[in-house]
């Protein structure tokens, strides 16, 4: 050792030359890259595997619900071809209408055409469901994408529970999507139950246009040929003296007639359609009139026969106090007219209170 000096290293660190060091960087940059390649790599082929596996089931599902809507479309347009409104019972409703999948409209008519129910305007609105629904068969524009079915309360009462309803007939839309509306309600008492009237319902509610095609009528042109014919006669055989058509007395006759018969209900009748009388269900007793107010049965148009004779009776006492025929003809006149006053005003106030309890007064009969 060497005086004054510290002691010498034998064994030196080897020192690395520039171009050595920039190599080694290089190569760990790469494995790193190579690792961080290999990390996505295995991420991205685990993302794949996952999205496989979970997109089985669903297009498995998509499947089967292809399926089930398939054979609902294939059945109900095998029943529309049979017959225009195809009739159901509970299990039919919930499966085809309530269930889904669905991508069709119905157009459900709840009614009651048992006769023990005697519902007359279920009828008459059936006969127009019929027609619309044939409109829509017989179309060119025919598609799967609306169907008219019926559910009678005899055959579904379950439906009509579910649905908590309990009058008839009702319409009702059951759309392609979602539950019904408060507009897929068929307004009946607004709008009526012709076949035009629901068809514009139907379009406003599905976007399907229905014509409706009615078959043909032949009554009402036969009663004009009819009531031509009895005129032509008439006139035919009094045709060297038509002063019969001068005849105020058979004019005002006939006026009167006219009158009663429109102020009679009938046109109320034919198109409400109410029953001809009523049954109580208690005693088993049938009545012509309902004991409520505001209502009114067929029966109750032949009312106008005591406003007729009250009005013969006025007609009566007139011509008793104006005409120049003979005194004893006059007192019959007289006493016909008041006897037909009395009796049919005093039998309109017995049948007025019996639908109003509560009136206090009557004239004769009670």
């Amino acid at each position: 050792m060497r005086k004054g000096k510290g002691p010498i290293c034998l064994f030196s660190r080897p020192t690395l030359r520039p171009s050595q060091s920039k190599v080694s960087l290089i190569q760990g940059r790469e494995a790193n890259m190579a690792a961080r390649w290999s990390f996505w790599c295995v991420s991205a082929t685990m993302a794949v595997a996952l999205f496989i596996v979970s997109d089985v089931p669903s297009a498995s599902a998509q499947r089967k619900k292809e399926m089930v809507l398939s054979e609902k479309v294939s059945q109900l347009m095998e029943w529309t071809n049979k017959r225009p409104v195809i009739r159901m019972n509970g299990d039919k409703f919930r499966r085809l209408v309530k269930a889904p999948p669905r991508n069709y409209s119905v157009i459900v008519m709840f009614t009651a055409l048992q006769l023990h129910r005697q519902c007359v305007v279920c009828k008459q609105a059936d006969e127009e469901f019929q027609i619309l629904a044939n409109s829509w068969r017989y179309s060119s524009a025919f598609t799967n994408r609306i169907f008219f079915a019926m559910v009678d309360f005899d055959e579904g009462s379950d439906v009509f529970q579910m649905l908590n309803m309990n009058s008839a007939p009702t319409f009702i839309n059951f759309p392609a999507k979602g539950k019904p509306k408060r507009g897929d309600t068929y307004e009946l008492q607004v709008r009526g139950f012709s076949a035009e009237q629901i068809a514009r319902w139907i379009a406003d509610r599905t976007d399907v246009n229905i014509r409706v095609i009615r078959p043909p009528n032949y009554a009402g042109p036969l009663m004009l040929g009819l009531l031509l014919a009895v005129i032509g006669g008439l006139v035919y055989l009094r045709r060297s003296n038509m002063e019969f058509l001068f005849n105020k007395t058979g004019w005002a006759f006939a006026a009167l007639c006219f009158v009663l018969a429109m102020t009679s209900g009938q046109m109320w009748n034919h198109i409400r359609g109410p029953p001809y009388a009523h049954k109580n269900p208690h005693t088993g007793h049938v009545l012509p009139l309902l004991v409520r107010p505001c209502s009114i049965l067929t029966s109750g148009k032949y009312l106008i026969a005591f406003d007729g004779g009250v009005t013969l009776g006025m007609v009566l006492l007139c011509e008793a106090a104006t005409s120049d025929m003979d005194i004893g003809k006059r007192k019959i006149m007289c006493v016909a007219g008041i006897g037909l006053v009395v009796l049919f005003f005093s039998w309109m106030l017995s049948i007025f209170r019996s639908k109003y309890h509560g009136y206090p007064y009557s004239f004769l009969m009670s």
